[in-house]
Order: structure tokens, then sequence, then C-alpha cells
């Protein structure tokens, strides 16, 4: 008589047979790690490299799309809402696809993703390259939205 009733069809594999991938639970540092997508970026240096600047380009986009002005005074209110809609639908994605991408818990992958934002913020937000308004001040921080 069988007394499982059938529970070894639905028992997890076991870390022996390698049918689940280890999923870290606090910072490392490997290349060996996967990102955002099952078995990327693979165990190949090139491809970990790779991975590093696609996460570095998402983050200076993030930050452009926070610090850039996308809205024309003539604009009507709904082309000015239906433009800032999509902005922030778009920022959100990346967002949460970095934020993703960070929680794979590689210390590469965090160090990043920081020096990302940081950089973009240092290029579209930070008072380097903007031009004072008619009064001559510039906001020391800009409006944070999220």
């Amino acid at each position: 008589m069988d007394h499982n009733h059938g529970m070894e069809e639905m028992a997890p594999p076991s870390p022996t047979n390698n049918a689940m991938p280890m999923m870290h639970m606090a910072f490392f540092w490997s290349k060996n790690a996967e990102i955002l997508f099952s078995g990327w970026p693979g165990r190949r240096t090139g491809m970990y490299v790779l991975a590093l600047i696609f996460i570095f380009v998402l983050c200076v986009i993030v930050e452009w799309l926070s610090h850039c002005k996308w809205i024309k005074e003539s604009c009507s209110n709904l082309s000015a809402g239906l433009i800032q809609t999509a902005i922030y639908g778009l920022r959100m994605g990346l967002v949460h696809m970095v934020m993703l991408a960070v929680m794979s818990f590689n210390v590469g992958v965090f160090i990043v993703a920081v020096c990302g934002h940081t950089f973009g913020f240092f290029v579209f937000g930070s008072r380097v390259f903007k031009k004072t308004d008619e009064f001559g001040s510039i906001s020391d921080l800009p409006s944070v939205s999220c």
C-alpha cells in the first residue's frame, strides 16, 4: 500500500540535481550571477561586464528622464499630461528593472547601479551643466516625485 499518496511527484527538486539555480539571499561578489533573465549573463566574464554596462546605462537614462524638461510652454494641458504620463511610465519601468537587477544581490550590480545614478545626476541634475534662471538661482536638490 502506498502511504505517500502521490507526494513524490510534488517534491521539490533536490540541490544535487541542479534543477533549480542557486538564489543568493545575501550580497556576493562573483561574475557567475543571474541578472534579470534566466541564464544571463552566464559564466563568461565578457557577458558579466556587458550586464554591468547595461545596468549603468539604464541608471543614467533614468536620471536623464528625471531631470530633462520635456514640455514646451505652449503645450496644452492634455498634451502636457499625456507626455508627462508616458515619460513617468517609462521611467518607472526602467527604475523597477534596475531594482530587479540589484535584487540579484550581486555586489558589482549594486555598485554599478549606484554609480550610474550618481553619474546621471551629476550630468543631468547637478549645477555643473545647468544655467541659472532669471533670478540667478538654482535649487540645491531636484524635486523627487517617486
